[in-house]
C-alpha cells in the first residue's frame, strides 16, 4: 500500500515533526510505502476563487492556479490513504495546511460529483505546542474537511507537549492499523 504523510510545520524537529515521524514509522511497520511531504517546502498558494468564485476546480476537478498543488493533488489521489499532521495555530490548522486543504476541497467536493478521495482513510493529527490549547477545534476543522472530500476519518488525534509520549505511540498504532489490510 502507498501512503502520504502530509506535514505542515516549518519546524523540522518539533512536536509536529515527531508526530509525522510516528505516522511514518507505523505505516512502514505495516509494510507500506510511506513518504512525508512537507508543505512548507512547497509553493502552494491560497485559493484565488477564480472567475465568479469557481474556476476549473468545479468543472474539471483541477485547480487553474499553477504551483506545487497540482503535483501534490495527483499524489494524494494515487495514495491509498493520508496522514495530515498540522501544528495548531489559534485553534486551526497551519496556514500551509489550510491553503492545501482549501484548494483540495474545491477540487474534490464540487459540482455534486463523487470525490476521487471518496472512502480513503485519513489520519488527522493536531499538534499543539506552546499552551497546548486549540487541539479540538483544529481537529473539528480537519474532520469537516475530511467529510467534504468524502474521505474516511480513520482517526483524529490531539497531542500536546504533555501528552506527547503516549500520543506518539497512539499515532504509530493508528497508522499501523490504517495500513494493515483487513484490520478495519
Amino acid at each position: 500500500m502507498n501512503f502520504l504523510v502530509i506535514s505542515s510545520s516549518p519546524n523540522i524537529d518539533g512536536l509536529t515533526a515527531a508526530c509525522a515521524n510516528a505516522a511514518l514509522e507505523g505505516l512502514r511497520q505495516a509494510g507500506s510505502s510511506a513518504v512525508e511531504i512537507r508543505l512548507n517546502d512547497l509553493k502552494i498558494g491560497m485559493c484565488e476563487a477564480c472567475g465568479n468564485g469557481w474556476g476549473t476546480c468545479r468543472t474539471e476537478h483541477g485547480c487553474q492556479v499553477l504551483d506545487d498543488f497540482q503535483m501534490l493533488h495527483a499524489r494524494a489521489l494515487q495514495a491509498d490513504g493520508l496522514a495530515l499532521v498540522s501544528p495548531v495555530y489559534w485553534g486551526e490548522m497551519s496556514e500551509s495546511a489550510k491553503a492545501f486543504t482549501d484548494r483540495l476541497r474545491r477540487c474534490e467536493a464540487s459540482s455534486g460529483k463523487e470525490s476521487r478521495l471518496s472512502g480513503k482513510p485519513i489520519l488527522a493529527v493536531a499538534a499543539a505546542g506552546g499552551s497546548g490549547g486549540g487541539m479540538i477545534t483544529c481537529l473539528l476543522s480537519m474532520e469537516r474537511w475530511i467529510q467534504h472530500v468524502q474521505a474516511r476519518p480513520f482517526d483524529l488525534v490531539p497531542v500536546n507537549r504533555w501528552s506527547r509520549p503516549y500520543k506518539l505511540e497512539a499515532i504509530r498504532a493508528a497508522a499501523l492499523t490504517m495500513a494493515s489490510p483487513g484490520t478495519w
